[in-house]
């Protein structure tokens, strides 16, 4: 498997080689990137070089590389995806993380596979299966609680498959997986990674009377996902690897998160490191920061944890989609081209180039960048002036008393632009007298050693003290390595003199070889053996919903029991209104207008009934049904003709119609 059970893995992302060096370098035990395509972000591939240079560097810390390959595939799609399995497994990649379970089928390499959040792991029966067939780590539903993943945990081996669970970053709101809006109203297809991103347009919300519930509401967005304060339940309820959302976002974002939880989960590992079951890091290396993370400097929607304590009230940014940042102060004038404000915190020092915002009497956010700020006194350190870089007249509802938010700090930024970490493997140096001159001994945290040799004449030292001091200072100058000394040990019969440029020749020797050991000592994950005879999937009728889009992904459903078997979605066999989203996420309840808050509520008990609601935006309209009993929404909607008819060249070169009846026993 890929993390034994009492390693704790901080798993960040990655756009692109260079921010994925980084996250490294900030504390990553593992990172999750693109490979050249069918990755679940379109926009996020990376070529086989840069790939290769990122791998060499992670595995320097015994880092993993794990590409993504989490699109549902077409059957002409297959080899290319198979070809690029064996193209990234050569280049040294640890495992795939995939969706399609045709790929199962077909001749991998022995690569380790790790389940996608695509495939909406959210019972034991689910993740048990996934396992059997092969599965070495499963991501499991963002929705889930602490009792269901502890129980997700009991139901699966931690010898053979590791828990892993998302603890930042953006939150789709629907379960991963079951959305199909963006292809229905764009034809472009979230399970092939390029979602339009419906969930954050502003809808009216009207119901079966027509009349408005709430207007201009982005009523399918959420906040973004933070479980800091949660890491130890998750823990214990058997998570191991702790995902950070983000292979769109920057260097600063990754860098910052990644420092963040490195940091948290360091201590959870410290204070377990008595303990009867204590944890260890997946990597090596300890990591040192050059500032404080933050997760507010990042660009956020404000935070929620989610349902891991069960369904909370204020889980949706509903106002905006864009980060509203952190309040600083208020408006006190405005001039013809400078506004003042007076900030809350004698400390908060403005800069040019800084990000604003406010909001409007509508309450829509207004974006307000800084070309120049000053002080509007250099003996008052909280009144500030400042020039916008957009004309006044722009700034819509700005007005003296508007509450003022940052939500871009650019000492902040150029922090991060500069390096901003350090991390070190530890090591015990020993010095040794050989018959013939010297050998110097690196052992690290892992046990890997190294050792050189150097024929050089015992020299007796004028002046001992100094003679040892030199050895000492000379042998721990490892600044350029990736190495910090915790202890020198000098087994010599007297502290002999020894030549600056022999000992700077033997340390270097010996660092080679050291690194050259846990090269040779880092072992490629295992692929894992699913179980003979093969096990039967929980269900034995699948859905357009279980994204099935190729044969060979059929033809593996077929061969653990299923009996009937639609085609996914992109298909276009459901051309009537059907559910294009499940989600956790209700808008009856955010709204404070479910049944259940109502019941016992005197005057409004069995007045409000769970009937559907409509979303409008423009021309598109949305209906919302709400399934009371497994507490879920169903955001209910039809393709569009205009996709059908884009979409119709495509589905006639690539059929795609398998049995939607029980076939003869």
């Amino acid at each position: 498997m890929s993390l034994l059970p009492y390693q704790l893995e901080l798993l960040s992302p990655a756009r692109d080689a260079d921010i994925g060096i980084e996250a490294i370098n900030h504390g990553a035990d593992a990172v999750y990137i693109g490979g050249p395509a069918f990755g679940a972000r379109a926009g996020a591939g990376n070529d086989l070089r840069n790939l290769e240079r990122l791998i060499g560097h992670a595995h320097r810390f015994h880092s993993r590389i794990f590409i993504t390959l989490n699109t549902i595939l077409r059957d002409d799609e297959l080899d290319g995806a198979r070809q690029m399995a064996w193209d990234v497994y050569h280049a040294g990649a640890d495992a795939l993380i995939i969706q399609d379970m045709g790929l199962l089928e077909l001749d991998l390499p022995p690569i380790q596979l790790h389940a996608s959040t695509q495939t909406d792991i959210r019972t034991p029966e689910k993740a048990r299966f996934l396992q059997d067939v092969g599965l070495s780590q499963i991501v499991l539903a963002r929705e889930l609680t602490v009792a269901q993943i502890a129980a997700i945990r009991a139901a699966t081996d931690p010898a053979r498959c590791a828990i892993e669970f998302f603890v930042h970053g953006a939150l789709c709101v629907a379960y991963s997986g079951q959305c199909n809006i963006s292809h229905a109203h764009t034809g472009r297809s979230a399970n092939r990674g390029d979602c339009s991103q419906a969930c954050r347009l502003p809808y009216q919300v009207v119901d079966d009377t027509g009349r408005f519930v709430a207007h201009d509401k982005h009523v399918l967005s959420m906040k973004d996902n933070n479980q800091s304060e949660n890491l130890r339940a998750l823990v214990d309820a058997g998570v191991r690897s702790f995902k950070i959302e983000g292979r769109y976002k920057d260097m600063a974002y990754v860098k910052n998160i990644t420092a963040h939880y490195r940091k948290l989960l360091d201590d959870i590992l410290e204070e377990r490191q008595f303990s009867e079951q204590p944890l260890a890091r997946a990597s090596s290396g300890q990591t040192t920061f050059s500032f404080t993370p933050d997760p507010l400097q990042n660009f956020n929607r404000e935070f929620t944890d989610y349902f891991v304590n069960g369904r909370q009230e204020d889980i949706g940014a509903f106002d905006t989609p864009k980060n509203p940042g952190q309040a600083i102060g208020w408006v006190t004038k405005l001039g013809p081209d400078f506004v003042e404000l007076e900030v809350s915190n004698p400390d908060t020092v403005l800069h040019n180039g800084d990000g604003l915002c406010y909001y409007d009497l509508q309450k829509e956010l207004v974006g307000l960048a800084i070309n120049r700020a000053e002080p509007v006194s250099p003996r008052n350190k909280t009144q500030w002036r400042v020039f916008p870089k957009d004309p006044m007249e722009g700034l819509k509802d700005l007005r003296k008393g508007t509450e003022i938010n940052r939500n871009r700090d650019m000492d902040w930024v150029r922090t991060l632009d500069k390096k901003s970490s350090d991390r070190r493997i530890g090591l015990w140096v020993q010095l040794a007298e050989t018959a013939t001159g010297f050998a110097l001994t690196l052992t690290d945290e892992d046990g890997f050693a190294g050792t050189a040799t150097v024929e050089q004449t015992h020299q007796p030292a004028t002046d001992a003290n100094k003679a040892e001091a030199n050895l000492r200072e000379q042998l721990g100058r490892l600044g350029a390595t990736l190495f910090a000394v915790h202890d020198i040990s000098l087994s010599l019969a007297q502290p002999w003199f020894v030549p600056a440029s022999v000992l700077n020749a033997l340390r270097r020797d010996a660092v080679a070889a050291l690194e050259a050991a846990r090269t040779s000592g880092l072992q490629r994950l295992p692929r894992a053996q699913p179980v003979v005879p093969p096990v039967p999937y929980p269900e034995d009728t699948l859905s357009y919903l279980a994204n099935v889009f190729n044969h060979k992904a059929r033809d593996f459903y077929a061969k653990h029991g299923v009996r009937v078997i639609d085609a996914a979605y992109e298909s276009h066999e459901e051309e009537g209104e059907v559910s294009l989203m499940i989600t956790k996420h209700c808008v009856r309840f955010s709204l404070s207008l479910c049944p259940k808050q109502a019941k016992g509520v005197i005057g409004v008990k069995g007045t409000i009934k769970a009937e559907p609601l409509h979303l409008i935006n423009g021309k598109e309209k949305l209906t919302l049904r709400f399934d009371c009993k497994p507490c879920e929404m169903h955001v209910m909607g039809k393709i569009k003709r205009s996709v059908l008819q884009q979409q119709q060249r495509a589905a006639q070169e690539q059929p795609l119609q398998f049995y939607r009846t029980r076939p003869p026993a």
